[in-house]
């Protein structure tokens, strides 16, 4: 063999071993952990799951082949929830995905080493999970759901639909919700139109029941619903939305699939938005990006949706700007 002939061979080699070496781990089964906060069969799960899968195979993730996702949902129960968190750090994960402040404080206290890429959490910073939106600083990082100020929107609105608005009760449950970071801004806007604002902690049905009756013997009174984990389980939503029909009460809420339900109003944002989003800081976190360089990101859509079925059952009558401003009018 010539001597430039046997360089060649050997300078081939060394290149090429760092490169397969490189595929070899670029190619190895990446895990991720899932915990969502609600429970699988209730109907937005599917929408949010779908866009999350969708949006990680469009980056190269496809699951079974390089990606193996591990799901568990915590259906609105918190000791569950810490439960599920133990287990999946347990398991020892590349990544976790948390879905609300509830799952993300749950997965906070089990680990500060895994990486976790929080969705839908109200107050990242309040909650001691990031050091700030821009530099968080540890070992999480994520999506914002609703600012604090959107709160203010919602009153807002519902004296757009009830001018003659005296009161406005302020639904969340304080064991799974963020609420001193809505209810400040809501309080505010509230007394500057002169409103009443009526906080109203609520931790199971009998606590909605007597909220909602004894709001409904009050005239010109309405309801806002927090987004919360407890308050956007279906069953509870659901309850919320029979009982403001009955006592006659003008609510809004945080997210659409609550309007699509029968609710009147919603205002917030699009939840499958931020799973779409999602994947693209998993993949800068598989390929070497830290959790703590990656700011956290604020909601870029948002939906404002009217049930105009609803406000028609209600003897509601929604002014033709409100419905111009709109999304979505469901006929």
């Amino acid at each position: 063999m010539q001597r430039r002939e046997f360089i060649s061979l050997v300078g081939g080699t060394a290149l090429a071993w760092p490169l397969a070496v490189r595929a070899q781990e670029a190619g190895r089964m990446r895990r991720i952990g899932l915990l969502m906060a609600i429970a699988e069969a209730d109907p937005q799960v599917g929408l949010n799951l779908q866009a999350f899968r969708r949006a990680l195979q469009e980056l190269g993730w496809i699951e079974g082949r390089n990606v193996q996702i591990d799901y568990r949902f915590g259906a609105g129960d918190i000791d569950r929830i810490g439960r599920m968190a133990n287990e999946l750090v347990t398991s020892q994960p590349d990544l976790i995905v948390t879905h609300t402040t509830p799952v993300t404080a749950a997965v906070a206290r089990e680990t500060r080493t895994i990486p976790v890429v929080f969705v839908s959490v109200s107050d990242p910073i309040g909650s001691g999970f990031v050091a700030s939106l821009s530099r968080p600083g540890a070992n999480m990082t994520g999506f914002v759901n609703i600012e604090a100020s959107m709160s203010g929107k919602w009153i807002e609105f519902l004296r757009e639909v009830s001018p003659r608005l005296e009161r406005a009760a302020f639904l969340y449950n304080p064991e799974t919700a963020p609420h001193s970071y809505y209810l400040s801004p809501f309080v505010t806007a509230a007394r500057s139109v002169g409103v009443e604002a009526m906080p109203s902690p609520i931790r199971n049905a009998d606590d909605i029941e007597a909220v909602i009756r004894s709001l409904g013997e009050r005239p010109e009174s309405a309801l806002a619903v927090m987004p919360d984990t407890f308050t956007g389980l279906m069953r509870v939503y659901s309850q919320i939305i029979s009982l403001a029909a009955r006592h006659r009460l003008p609510a809004i809420y945080p997210f659409r699939y609550q309007a699509a339900a029968g609710g009147l109003l919603s205002y917030g944002t699009d939840t499958t938005d931020l799973f779409r989003r999602t994947p693209a800081y998993i993949d800068r976190v598989f390929k070497g990006a830290k959790p703590a360089d990656l700011p956290v990101q604020l909601p870029t859509k948002f939906e404002f949706v009217v049930n105009l079925k609803t406000a028609r059952a209600l003897g509601v009558d929604i002014p033709l700007k409100l419905r111009a401003r709109a999304d979505e009018v469901i006929e």
